[in-house]
């Protein structure tokens, strides 16, 4: 039968629209599931203040009566006016393995992009850089993260024969906590918070962190990521709304935030334990169980996913990265971490790349932003 293009409208279908996306990977074991509540806020005009400004549609793909796929497509005049190019973006994009299906919602994607004058379209991408972006193209057989995308290996080859072309590619890294890390990034760090007056902070409290420094680290971000591919600068609703959304739930043990004799904040980097097997049970839903297999993630686990990292430029290849890494892994010893996961790095951002030159690592998942002209 004909694949049919349906234009979410309402409420209910986009909820559809995003369980189609959960339910796809429920069996999966590689894949970290979205919460369906966190999906509903990012989607949901009113609720995202990216939506103040973005154009956005969302579709979904019918074939023999049942949901065989989705996508959203948009258009962030914001990135658009940075980069100076009229390009559009899809993204929340899942499909069943047939490509009559990917292909239609594709040309949807694109005929609605044509609509608005746009001269090319690029992704997956979000809204902004918060969101998940980059198709996985290889380490189809690794653990996912929350942070990331997860998608079957069949999706770049379907993305492919419609025609799309690389844009840009990032690197994940598995790296090899050592046993006993090693002393040197202790002394390191000690002399570089000796020599530019730095101070690694302490917090008691996840509010101590927000109120003091939450908006002087999002500072920090915009001058760090500025020229990465497709960065968004942020206004200050949605800073805040990523500062309630995200920053909550940080743990103060894996967080670090260094600061100059001025509070001035010149680095930082915040992980998490993974939250991937735990979401895997939750399979969308906070309840009745998911916040309890997350709570759980928090206090029993051995993997730690890096989700930011940044040092101001007037710090770096200064040694400064060694006090973030002896700040975080403080309490090695008592500890149950023995790897970690970059977040997704740039393949031309070598200078990010050459700080786990010292650990053991594996690179074992590149993802893809495709782009076509149309």
């Amino acid at each position: 039968m004909a694949v049919e293009i349906k234009l979410v409208r309402s409420k209910k279908e986009l909820k559809k629209f995003i369980w189609f996306g959960i339910n796809l990977y429920k069996d999966s074991k590689f894949a970290a599931i979205p919460l369906m509540m966190d999906d509903m806020l990012n989607l949901q005009k009113g609720k995202n203040p990216a939506l103040d400004f973005c154009e956005s549609v969302y579709y979904l793909a019918y074939k023999n009566g049942k949901i065989a796929g989705r996508i959203a497509a948009f258009i962030n005049p914001v990135a658009n006016q940075k980069w100076k190019q009229t390009f559009a973006r899809f993204g929340w994009i899942d499909f069943i393995d047939d490509y009559d299906v990917s292909k239609a919602l594709l040309d949807a994607a694109i005929a609605w992009a044509k609509s608005k004058e746009m001269t090319a379209i690029h992704g997956p991408l979000g809204f902004t850089d918060f969101d998940r972006e980059g198709m996985l193209i290889e380490g189809f057989d690794r653990m996912g993260t929350l942070a990331t995308i997860y998608n079957y290996p069949y999706y770049p080859q379907h993305i492919e024969k419609y025609g799309f072309v690389k844009a840009a590619d990032w690197k994940e890294y598995l790296i090899t906590i050592p046993e006993d890390f090693p002393e040197k990034y202790f002394r390191l760090a000690h002399i570089v918070q000796e020599k530019y007056h730095l101070i690694p902070k302490k917090f008691t409290s996840r509010k101590e962190l927000v109120d003091a420094y939450a908006l002087k680290i999002f500072d920090l971000l915009g001058i760090c990521y500025s020229e990465l591919y497709g960065y968004t600068k942020l206004n200050e609703k949605q800073i805040k709304f990523y500062i309630k959304l995200y920053f909550t739930m940080f743990c103060l043990d894996t967080t670090s935030v260094v600061v100059d004799n001025e509070d001035n904040v010149v680095a930082f980097g915040i992980a998490m334990p993974s939250f991937t097997k735990a979401l895997q049970k939750a399979k969308g839903r906070l309840f009745p169980l998911g916040w309890f297999y997350l709570l759980r993630a928090l206090k029993k686990n051995d993997l730690l996913d890096l989700y930011l990292m940044a040092v101001h430029p007037n710090y770096q290849n200064k040694g400064v990265n060694a006090i973030l890494f002896a700040d975080i892994m403080r309490n090695k010893k008592n500890s149950v971490y023995t790897f970690a996961e970059s977040n997704p790095e740039l393949e031309s951002n070598l200078r990010m790349s050459s700080q786990w030159k010292n650990f053991e690592t594996v690179n074992h998942k590149r993802r893809r932003v495709y782009q076509l002209e149309i």
